[in-house]
């Protein structure tokens, strides 16, 4: 936990995006014309969905990416995501202009595109890019409910959250120790006050993070001392704590102060 990171991730990232290329570059075909919603989605741009990837337009890719799974046509909707999947890489990503990868990237999951079914280098190349994208997320001060919608979106598409909080664990450097430190604070004060849900993944169960948050103690209690000023990791350690002991929030609870960012008041 000593040393940075020992890669840039924006770097790994740039790299990821080019091995999407390479691994999507002859995308499925379709067998007949793309069939959909077309009060939402038009003729017009059902064909325009059918054609080169490359030719849809931003603004259709977005609606694509956003539109609900019932819209489009069981057999055909994993075909188009695994054409149009680097471009959707880059949609979610620092450069991207995603507002809601938790419901977007959760389309992957068995009820929508079938991730898990995908041939294996599709799947490996867009679980490393999600692991770089949670990578960025951790160690480049993102809030903890950009971080929260992200893994829920990646568990949902994977059937999984484990592997992917074990990725933020064995994340190691001060960038990541720090948004550890943060993210730990934040959801287990939500999960104390019986506040912490997710939106999207509706099969998901908040007590996998709360039985992960106690194993990242010791990590949070060396920041602590190595940072003996720094009320975050303080306060951490006692939020996770209470956790760990089923004990209850030692603070009171503020609508206001939370959705102000600032920190909790003791009782």
């Amino acid at each position: 936990m000593n040393g940075r990171l020992d890669f840039d991730p924006y770097s790994m990232w740039r790299s990821t995006l080019a091995e999407a290329d390479r691994v999507f570059s002859s995308p499925p075909k379709l067998d007949r014309p793309v069939d959909g919603c077309t009060y939402c989605t038009p003729e017009s741009e059902l064909r325009i969905l059918g054609g080169d990837p490359a030719a849809v337009p931003d603004d259709l890719l977005r609606h694509f990416i956003r539109e609900v799974v019932s819209h489009w046509e069981a057999d055909q909707y994993p075909v188009l995501w695994r054409r149009l999947m680097p471009r959707a890489l880059r949609y979610w990503g620092p450069d991207g202009d995603s507002t809601d990868a938790s419901a977007e990237i959760g389309h992957l999951g068995q009820h929508g595109a079938k991730f898990a079914d995908w041939p294996a280098p599709e799947r490996a190349v867009v679980e490393k890019a999600f692991r770089v994208l949670l990578t960025i997320a951790l160690t480049d001060g993102l809030p903890s409910m950009a971080i929260t919608g992200l893994l829920e979106g990646i568990a949902h598409a994977t059937g999984d959250m484990e592997p992917w909080l074990e990725h933020i664990a064995g994340l190691a450097g001060p960038e990541a120790d720090a948004g550890l430190v943060r993210l730990a604070l934040d959801w287990a004060t939500d999960l104390l006050r019986e506040d912490f849900r997710f939106t999207w993944w509706y099969d998901g169960d908040p007590q996998v993070i709360a039985a992960w948050l106690p194993t990242q103690r010791a990590r949070i209690a060396t920041f602590a001392t190595r940072h003996p000023r720094c009320k975050t990791a303080a306060d951490a350690l006692i939020a996770v704590d209470r956790l760990r002991d089923g004990d209850h929030s030692p603070w009171l609870y503020s609508y206001g102060r939370k959705f102000l960012g600032l920190a909790p008041q003791a009782d």
